[in-house]
């Protein structure tokens, strides 16, 4: 099971985050991006992150990739990986690891692979940085059966190919075959049906599914889009404010969830498997500033139940409220809040 809430002693996950915190200095002040962020992830676990832009995803995943080294950016915590603090190796280590171990989907493809490059010649690279001895044929050999394992029709031709020869489906399969192609113990997929058509996004959330099983991978997979978790994850963290608010299993989130800002999400999100009786609700208000967050809650100030029964929702910081391995960062009493749930959010036909 996940850890969410911090712990005693040593973990046995694949990866183990305690604590983390990341903040970037402004001009106008300390941008407190990821603010205390602890987490567990087993081999073969999916875990889905969601939130909205600006609550933390992004950069709690450029963090485990060590991607914020050589920046003004700070770093805090931990970041454990197969027993190991990635935090604390050495910038070749983390080289090392990189790609071989820890691998990345990012969002753009058309941004991520490089456009002078034939796609073939991208992948081959990533894949000779960690088995250089490997013949020449033999890596390329390699190359074109990931490329037909990825569902790219014709790998033999397509790996001669440049970025802008793929349609955007194409493309963010391609740059699937190059995070996988050295089977890596780790993939992060960074919003990776971002701007795809519904159909291939369910091509690449079904391929991500098949290839885990393949080498037992555990997935990060980070989104706004709380269908996309829906189909893959078997944990989900939602994040607000570079906090994690609300943790537990796929059911937990979807049926039975206990923090407003999730209640708030679930209702902007059209549905087809109830009967929708009003008009999706946005949430009011905007996302809190990272610089100077509120006081309290962070969400209070676009809560409909803040200070219900004078809990003090904008003074007072809330810690996790674990019930049933269901964490909640909220003040409002777990009775409390299934009763909302169950009266107010969930629609009668559910």
């Amino acid at each position: 099971m996940s850890t969410w809430v911090p712990t005693e002693g040593t973990s046995d996950a694949l990866l183990s985050v305690r604590d983390l915190k990341v903040t970037f200095p402004t001009e106008d002040g300390l941008v407190k991006a990821v603010n205390g962020l602890t987490f567990d992830l087993n081999a073969g676990e999916t875990l889905g992150i969601v939130g909205e832009s600006g609550s933390g995803k992004s950069v709690t995943s450029q963090a485990i990739m060590g991607l914020h080294r050589g920046t003004r950016a700070k770093v805090e915590g931990s970041i454990d990986f197969d027993g190991k603090n990635l935090l604390k190796l050495e910038d070749e280590e983390l080289r090392v690891m990189r790609g071989r171990d820890i691998a990345m989907i990012f969002q753009d493809p058309l941004s991520a692979l490089h456009p002078y490059y034939t796609v073939g010649n991208q992948i081959i690279e990533a894949y000779k940085v960690h088995h250089g001895s490997a013949s020449k044929a033999a890596v390329r050999a390699h190359v074109i059966d990931m490329l037909e394992r990825v569902g790219i029709p014709n790998p033999q031709k397509r790996i001669d190919q440049y970025p802008h020869e793929f349609s955007g489906g194409m493309r963010q399969r391609a740059m699937i075959a190059m995070a996988l192609v050295n089977s890596p113990r780790l993939v992060i997929a960074d919003e990776p049906t971002t701007a795809l058509d519904v159909t291939v996004q369910a091509q690449i959330l079904d391929l991500l599914i098949d290839l885990q099983k393949d080498i037992n991978a555990a997935i990060i997979i980070i989104t706004h889009d709380l269908g996309v978790v829906a189909e893959m994850a078997d944990k989900i963290m939602v994040m607000y404010g570079g906090k994690a608010v609300e943790g537990g299993t796929a059911d937990q989130t979807f049926y039975s969830p206990e923090h407003p800002y999730t209640w708030g999400l679930l209702q902007s999100m059209p549905r087809i498997d109830r009967e929708r009786l009003d008009r999706l609700r946005p949430i009011p208000g905007n996302p809190p500033s990272l610089i100077s967050p509120p006081s309290g809650c962070a969400f209070h100030t676009r809560c409909a139940y803040r200070d219900d029964e004078n809990l003090g929702c904008s003074t007072i910081v809330p810690e996790f409220d674990v019930q049933d391995w269901h964490p909640v960062r909220c003040l409002i009493p777990a009775p409390k809040r299934k009763a909302i749930f169950d009266t107010e959010i969930r629609t009668p036909s559910s």
